[in-house]
């Protein structure tokens, strides 16, 4: 008994270094909504892009059933992008292809990520997690110019 709880604490004395050698923190500053709200809710009331300098913008982003509004960002090449995104009803997946963009989107929180789009095309907005008879409808694009 004695050896299983001195291997414990050791195990978990080992997790608690590395992850503070690291540099891993517990997530601060995060943003909650009232989910029944989300339509009435700035910014989150008219979702959209908004510029914040003069090659970064942040996109504010509902997820729900079963599309993203809005589904179509265009950006120019070069831009960096901060999505905030919730959700007013399930939790949805935010994933966006060839990116390392990939976040669960929870009803009452705001999931934030940021990247620079340097190259020009069309990047796919995917749902990827299962929120329901719709699911495989889900989806947007990002269109870089």
């Amino acid at each position: 008994m004695s050896v299983g709880i001195v291997a414990l604490v050791v195990f978990l004395g080992i997790i608690g270094w590395a992850a503070i050698s690291d540099g891993m923190t517990p997530p601060s500053s995060i943003q909650t909504i009232d989910p029944t709200k989300v339509a009435v809710t700035p910014p989150f009331d008219h979702p959209g892009i908004r510029r914040t300098g003069d090659h970064s913008v942040d996109a504010y982003v509902v997820a729900h059933i079963f599309s993203f509004s809005p589904s179509t960002i265009s950006i120019p090449a070069g831009t960096e992008v901060t999505f905030y995104v919730t959700s007013p009803d399930v939790v949805h997946g935010f994933f966006i292809a060839d990116t390392a963009i990939n976040m669960t989107v929870v009803p009452g929180w705001v999931n934030s990520a940021k990247h620079r789009f340097t190259t020009p095309g069309t990047y796919l907005l995917l749902c990827n997690e299962y929120c329901g008879s719709g699911h495989h409808f889900m989806s947007g694009s990002i269109v870089v110019k």
